[in-house]
């Protein structure tokens, strides 16, 4: 049955992608290491995260070859199972790659498609839509996940963007870099698209609009599944008491990576300072990044690293709650 706006509820997960030791050389002919990548999607179904996600901005979309996204994406299908939806992450620089691509992944049993825009240049609304457009066109009947990240696109989806859109019966949802934008993009998209907001500001719009903000996107799921999905719970629940307890943690722990509190420095670093965090957590071994993005200034390893040692504080609290 086809995903709608409807099933989109909890924690759209989405995950780093595992890499070979050998990762960081241009030479290695397969980067992911599927073991790690068996792991991670077993911690996922084990923490009940809601729906799974691949190759986003630190899930390194932009350094994977062709056959290894697909490869990628064909072994979180299979070790899921089909016990949770999963959105595979399709981002290319022209329309043509992407439905190529999207067609393989489909193909190999992703329930629908995470998708980013071309990167090269920025797009008007009219450039936007045209390219959601072309997909659902080229993909009728498959559900998608719009990729709304000013930094990395080049520019924010507008509301009057967000409603025509809307009129796409394919886009189920959005994940959202939040900022002032959030509340005025759920209140443009109504009941038509879910607006996901990051985990760490989903408390926020909960608050302002608790029946169409309850979903919301987390990259911390590699670092603390279980945690997420308590905060999850709480906001679910309208426990707010408990949800801003929760949501107050995740903060403190994301700040961490934030150097100088600066989001947009923190986009440019953001695969170095993924693998890091992720290392630390200790849920899994990320690898290496792959190239070319391979260097980070000292400023960010101290932060990305203390970042990921908070998550498993959080997170081996929650397990211990739960015992």
């Amino acid at each position: 049955m086809k995903l709608t706006y409807y099933d989109i509820r909890g924690v759209f997960g989405i995950l780093p992608t595992p890499a070979t030791s050998d990762a960081s050389e241009w030479s290695t002919k397969n980067s992911v290491n599927l073991p790690e990548v068996e792991k991670l999607v077993r911690l996922m179904v084990d923490a009940k995260v809601d729906l799974i996600a691949t190759t986003g901005t630190f899930g390194e979309c932009a350094t994977l070859t062709r056959e290894e996204l697909v490869s990628l994406v064909e072994c979180v299908v299979q070790t899921n199972s089909r016990s949770r939806p999963v959105f595979a992450g399709v981002t290319t620089l022209n329309t043509r790659d992407t439905i190529a691509l999207a067609r393989q992944l489909i193909e190999v049993g992703a329930d629908g498609l995470f998708v980013g825009r071309p990167m090269w240049l920025a797009m008007d609304d009219d450039a936007i839509v045209r390219y959601y457009e072309d997909i659902a066109r080229a993909m009728p009947g498959v559900p998608l996940v719009v990729y709304d990240n000013p930094v990395a696109f080049k520019g924010k989806i507008s509301p009057a963007a967000y409603l025509r859109l809307a009129k796409i019966p394919e886009v189920v949802a959005s994940k959202h870099t939040g900022g002032p934008q959030l509340l005025a993009d759920l209140d443009a998209v109504g009941d038509r698209i879910r607006i996901l907001p990051l985990a760490t500001a989903w408390l926020d719009a909960a608050q302002a609009f608790p029946d169409r903000a309850i979903a919301a996107w987390s990259g911390s799921v590699a670092c603390a599944p279980k945690f997420n999905m308590a905060l999850a719970h709480a906001i679910l629940m309208k426990d707010w008491t408990r949800a801003k307890a929760l949501s107050d943690e995740a903060n403190w722990a994301e700040a961490a990576m934030f150097a100088n509190g600066d989001l947009a420095a923190f986009m440019d670093y953001s695969i170095q300072i993924g693998h890091l965090r992720f290392k630390s957590a200790g849920l899994i071994d990320p690898g290496p990044p792959r190239p070319p993005y391979l260097f980070l200034p000292d400023t960010y390893r101290d932060g990305a690293i203390e970042c990921g040692r908070r998550w498993k504080e959080l997170e081996n609290r929650t397990a211990a709650r739960a015992a």
